[in-house]
């Protein structure tokens, strides 16, 4: 894909932009104003001060960075994990007539060997390099004496052995730091917990750097999760009410995104898949296709994501819960990176759980690390199986409080709850009495009194728990099952061959010490109209002119081989469609229209409108 090479340099003074913050968000990004949370960031950076910037995906991390570097003499090392995540960076940045480029081993050496070159005179104002590069002897000889106004590294939980996304290479930054004298490190990430924020400090700066923690919530996001019974039917229900728009599904297994791929396109659907499994080059098309194109659905493992810079993905779909709740946020939050609706929504089951737990204990780590990884999955039982507002949960998760949200499947009274004790009771009362050495079908055979051949065989009809239970269906005893097993009442034990065996807390209840509360399965996956909205969004717009302007993007972006977010955003053209501006100055008024764009792409915008204008008033 072209960096936009094609585009005149950027006119900013070599020593650095000398305009203030709010000129250049304007001026260059095209912003009336900063998101909140942002100019404080900004102008501690701006400040020369050592930064480490915790906001949830969406919330405009990069700008906080990209927009000093412009202020400040000298270029920015930015530390960033993936190819795709440069490009798109380096694309939106040349399109807004900044000097960036990207060190990586999708180009030619001679390139990457120029941009260092390039680097190292000033020539270029932010360069993009992953950290195993940028700690290459090669590179370091490069980079020596160039003049670096401050290395900003994204993604910087990657650094944190607490972290969910650890990568070793990540702890080389701080001999980097050191090698090359750099005077400012900024950091910034989406998820990191208090241990994991203390980590990165620790690790990448040589003083304790100021720390801002940003609000989490994501409120334009709606929220659900159910208990899985069919997944390829609710699957089907949620996409029918998601029809043309662009998302994506994940998987845990290669094999489970390939056959759920191939199941969606002989459906129709444009859905494609993702996985390290496949060849580069096929992935690299597909996660282009899904850029590139309007209503792409990309299945894929959680190998897809973190350097897809897409901001109008409309949902996001779990087939297959992530291992804790900051890859659930992160995962989530590559849904609605625009401000506009979305939905976020997950399913779940005991086996997954249960799974997610022998992996912790087969691993060769530390009790600590053990224990702290049965906490996290324990925390993501809790979002599973609240049975309270589904935020309010997830907010408690990073340290935040906040009230109900009136945007999830809870707050939406599509879950209900209810006392279970007996329940309960009936079921732990079976396990006990089969001598906690049987599966969840049989128990339920017994407790809803159906003689199996097993039953008769083991002579469980004469328990006192035989019938007790016929009363319910066998969908609600798997239900009630699942959720006893996940909040930690009883489970199956694989010494037992999977039979299951009560807990300490499970005798408590069967005591009569402990309350239990339950939820009723929610089974309705069409979807509330999302809301959430940015608070200033047009909702009064023609949407035949919007289909104009987005076929205008569509040609641009192809001309110019970029994603069509580059050109303009999905929020830039329905602010056209709303506005219906008529000249070069009200084009300036349109969110995302800078001094670049403007000169650059608004005349071929403001044809379409006074195409459509014109057509529409004869």
């Amino acid at each position: 894909m072209s960096d936009l090479l094609d585009l005149a340099p950027s006119k900013a003074p070599a020593g650095g932009d000398r305009r203030g913050a709010d000129e250049i968000l304007h001026d260059v990004f095209g912003f009336e104003t900063f998101r909140p949370g942002q100019k404080e960031i900004v102008d501690a950076v701006a400040a020369g001060e050592e930064v480490l910037g915790v906001m949830p995906t969406g919330g405009g991390k990069s700008l906080c960075y990209q927009l000093p570097a412009l202020m400040r003499p000298g270029v920015t090392i930015v530390v960033s994990p993936l190819i795709a995540l440069m490009r798109d960076q380096v694309s939106a940045l040349r399109g807004l007539g900044v000097e960036a480029g990207a060190v990586n081993s999708s180009n030619d050496a001679s390139d990457n060997r120029r941009l260092l070159s390039r680097a190292a005179s000033g020539d270029l104002k932010l360069l993009y390099i992953s950290p195993e590069r940028l700690s290459s002897a090669e590179t370091l000889h490069a980079l020596r004496d160039a003049p670096i106004a401050m290395m900003a590294v994204d993604e910087a939980h990657c650094v944190s052995q607490w972290g969910h996304d650890f990568r070793p290479e990540y702890r080389l930054l701080g001999e980097v730091r050191r090698d090359l004298g750099i005077r400012q490190t900024v950091a910034f990430t989406a998820t990191a917990d208090k241990i994991t924020r203390d980590d990165i400090g620790e690790r990448l700066f040589a003083a304790a750097p100021r720390v801002f923690v940003r609000s989490f919530d994501r409120p334009n996001i709606s929220l659900a999760m159910t208990a899985r019974q069919d997944g390829r039917a609710e699957l089907l229900a949620f996409l029918k009410a998601h029809e043309g728009e662009s998302g994506i599904i994940y998987c845990q297994s290669r094999r489970k995104v390939d056959e759920t791929a191939a199941f969606l396109a002989a459906r129709g659907m444009k859905a494609i898949a993702y996985h390290a499994g496949l060849e580069r080059g096929e992935r690299d098309h597909n996660q282009d296709i899904f850029l590139r194109e309007d209503g792409v659905i990309v299945v894929a493992t959680v190998a897809f994501g973190m350097g897809v810079d897409k901001p109008d993905v409309r949902f996001v779909f779990h087939m297959d819960l992530p291992k804790n709740i900051e890859s659930y946020y992160q995962e989530i939050g590559r849904a609605g990176r625009d401000g506009l609706p979305a939905t976020a929504h997950a399913l779940y089951g005991f086996g997954e759980i249960r799974q997610f737990r022998q992996w912790i204990e087969g691993a060769e780590t530390t009790p600590e690390q053990k224990a702290i990884e049965h906490a996290k999955v324990n925390a993501l039982v809790s979002l599973c199986e609240a049975p309270r507002c589904r935020r309010v949960v997830l907010l408690d998760y990073f340290g935040e409080t906040a009230e109900p949200c009136g945007n999830c499947d809870l707050c939406g009274g599509k879950v209900e709850t209810f006392d279970a004790t007996v329940l309960a009771q009936k079921a732990l009362s079976a396990v006990v009495r089969t001598r906690e050495r049987f599966g969840v079908e049989h128990l339920i055979n017994i407790l809803r009194g159906e003689p199996s051949d097993k039953v008769t065989q083991h002579g469980h009809e004469n328990l006192p728990t035989f019938g007790v239970g016929k009363d319910q269906s066998k969908n609600a005893w798997r239900s009630i099952f699942r959720q006893i097993g996940m909040i930690g009442y009883a489970g199956a034990d694989p010494e037992r061959h999977g039979g299951w065996r009560v807990y300490e807390t499970g005798w408590k209840v069967l005591k009569g010490e402990e309350k239990v509360t339950l939820r009723k399965d929610a089974l309705s996956l069409k979807d509330k109209t999302p809301k959430g909205a940015a608070a200033d969004l047009p909702t009064d717009y023609d949407k035949d002119l919007l289909d104009a302007l987005k076929a205008r993007r569509r040609t641009l972006a192809d001309e110019r081989d970029v994603p069509a977010y580059v050109i303009f955003s999905d929020r830039s053209l329905i602010e056209m469609a709303a506005k219906v501006p008529e000249s070069m100055d009200e084009m300036r008024g349109i969110h995302g229209v800078g001094e670049r764009k403007l000169k650059d792409l608004a005349p071929s915008f403001l044809e379409v409108v006074r195409e459509y204008s014109g057509g529409a008033s004869s």
